[in-house]
């Protein structure tokens, strides 16, 4: 079978728990890090999947990748050649379908409850879960795009996932953490969390602190959505 092309936009936000997932179901993987400058592959073709990370940046930057990799994803999708969204990755997929993609009334950072509001995608894609805390840290947050079915909400953002052709995911949360990887963003991003914790915005001591009761609930959840997301790859 094909590797999956991973996209990165930065380098504190590689593929965490979406990489030890695909390393123990032996499934063949091609870093594409964009932020060292790598080219966007051009034809999704070559691929299985397309799975992309987070980032800092929004995909209304004016940045260099950016419409390369919304060619990629219209490609994709007409190609039928299944694409994972990973916050940024999936603002990137709803904004090469067509949807908007702004500044979030109110951000998220942190451990957020996250519902599931569709029967089948709840039973197809997140092993039968009505709600979880997932991860997020985020400024900006996008529309579902046409033909798209939402299938998340939180209390701040009422499009947190949505699923398209039953084949394609993109999630505003994260649920590809590591513990390395939430210090690594807690010491990067440290100017941006509060002293004190609000019901949207939680602080370092706060986020720490989640990490034993949420983590590995978080990493099953990312189980599901993968396992189920992979019985699309392109064989």
């Amino acid at each position: 079978m094909l590797p999956i092309a991973i996209l990165r936009f930065s380098p504190t936000e590689g593929p965490g728990h979406f990489a030890r997932w695909l390393d123990r179901h032996a499934l063949a993987s091609t870093l594409v890090p964009l932020d060292a400058g790598a080219a966007v592959p051009p034809k999704a073709r070559a691929f299985s999947g397309i799975a992309m990370m987070g980032g800092p940046m929004g995909v209304n930057d004016d940045l260099p990748w950016t419409a390369p990799v919304t060619d990629l994803l219209r490609d994709a999708v007409a190609q039928q050649v299944p694409v994972l969204g990973h916050c940024l990755g999936g603002q990137l997929l709803a904004n090469a379908l067509g949807a908007t993609v702004a500044r979030a009334p109110i951000p998220e950072i942190g451990w957020i409850d996250v519902t599931i509001d569709d029967s089948g995608a709840r039973r197809d894609w997140f092993g039968g879960r009505a709600a979880f805390k997932a991860f997020q840290w985020h400024y900006d947050a996008f529309a579902v795009p046409a033909g798209g079915t939402r299938v998340a909400a939180s209390r701040f953002a009422p499009a947190q996932a949505y699923i398209v052709d039953d084949r394609h995911v993109g999630m505003q949360f994260h649920v590809e953490m590591t513990r390395d990887m939430i210090e690594d963003w807690i010491g990067t991003g440290a100017g941006e969390l509060p002293d004190r914790s609000s019901a949207s915005q939680q602080s370092a001591a706060d986020i720490r602190a989640g990490v034993p009761e949420h983590l590995a609930a978080l990493s099953s959840v990312a189980d599901d959505v993968y396992a189920r997301w992979a019985r699309g790859l392109v064989r």
